[in-house]
């Protein structure tokens, strides 16, 4: 059997194995959950299903191996995320290929996180049980390096060390029993993390498996409570099914892209989506997503012309209203 066909065999069946043969023990277990929320609107708008696709700069927040078959210079995109509770997600990347691959492909991304302003509480013995401490104002960020690899023409390796930064304010925190004082601590925390996948690419027509571990980290406390980052295993497989069909004069695709999720911090999930593009101008798309409350199908489109890229996402969420993506980027 040919070696990489060996590797996608193996790869698939110990994957699917640790997705699905694990129990999953730590339901709600972990911290900085803003790195798991996706505003990249073409990702978005397929389910998120985007593991095995290739994704230029935009592949630093899911599987940094895929930015290695970019074939432009360089690509720049920024992304702009009206998340639930009024809280707005934004985020850059940047991709650098300075010899057509041969050197790899060098990539910078930057996640921000403005959750506004929150009135802040604490515990009392009075009537309401509670008195006001004013408004504080929490923020996250993330700023991240990254470098992807073509080993052959077929197969690409990826990885990704970030700094992860969140602040939730401060907080008044009882002294031991027997005091009635309190002390004042700050909630902010400043963590390393990895991220790494391999991208394969099977050599009949677009069939391509992708795998990626996200946020890898050691344990981390804001106080005494120890948690860690949302840690995520993901696999994908996608193709476009218009290879299976006769040549036509129309130059357009249909991209099928599956994902199966492992994560730390809730139960597993399939991610779904399909990507119509008409002359390379024109992307309707569409994705679903398993084992979500409120969250199912997600809608979006994307035009393309002489560089320049715009994708929208649209995504009803339940009781939480409507979520809208939106990403502009450029490519030389």
């Amino acid at each position: 059997m040919n070696p990489y066909k060996k590797y996608a065999v193996v790869l698939v069946l110990t994957l699917f194995g640790m997705l699905y043969g694990q129990e999953n023990k730590k339901i709600a277990q972990t911290g900085f959950q803003f790195l798991s929320v996706m505003s990249d609107a073409r990702s978005v708008a397929l389910g998120g299903a985007v593991n095995s696709l290739d994704m230029k700069s935009g592949a630093m927040f899911f599987n940094p191996a895929t930015m290695a078959h970019m074939e432009q210079w360089v690509d720049l995109s920024f992304s702009r995320n009206q998340w639930i509770a009024d809280i707005n997600h934004n985020q850059i990347s940047l991709a650098v290929n300075p010899k057509k691959g041969q050197w790899g492909v060098i990539g910078l991304a930057f996640q921000q996180v403005d959750y506004g302003d929150i009135m802040g509480t604490q515990v009392a013995d009075n009537k309401a049980g509670f008195i006001r401490t004013g408004n504080f104002s929490p923020t996250a960020m993330v700023v991240g390096l990254g470098y992807a690899k073509g080993i052959t023409d077929r197969f690409a390796v990826g990885g990704q060390i970030k700094t992860a930064y969140q602040d939730l304010g401060p907080a008044s925190i009882p002294l031991p029993s027997g005091s009635d004082s309190t002390k004042t601590v700050d909630n902010d925390l400043t963590v390393t993390a990895f991220d790494f996948g391999t991208l394969f690419k099977t050599g009949w027509k677009s069939l391509a498996f992708g795998m990626s571990v996200r946020n890898f980290s050691r344990e981390v406390s804001f106080s005494t409570e120890g948690f860690q980052l949302p840690l995520v295993f993901t696999i994908g497989i996608s193709m476009d099914i218009m290879d299976l069909f006769e040549e036509t004069n129309i130059d357009h695709s249909l991209f099928l892209t599956i994902d199966a999720t492992h994560y730390r911090s809730h139960p597993e999930q399939l991610l779904v989506g399909l990507d119509y593009r008409f002359m390379r101008l024109l992307s309707l798309r569409s994705g679903f997503v398993t084992g979500n409350d409120e969250e199912g199908l997600n809608m979006g489109l994307g035009i393309s012309q002489f560089g320049f890229q715009l994708d929208y996402a649209y995504t009803p969420f339940g009781i939480f209203g409507d979520v809208q993506r939106i990403t502009a980027s450029f490519s030389m």
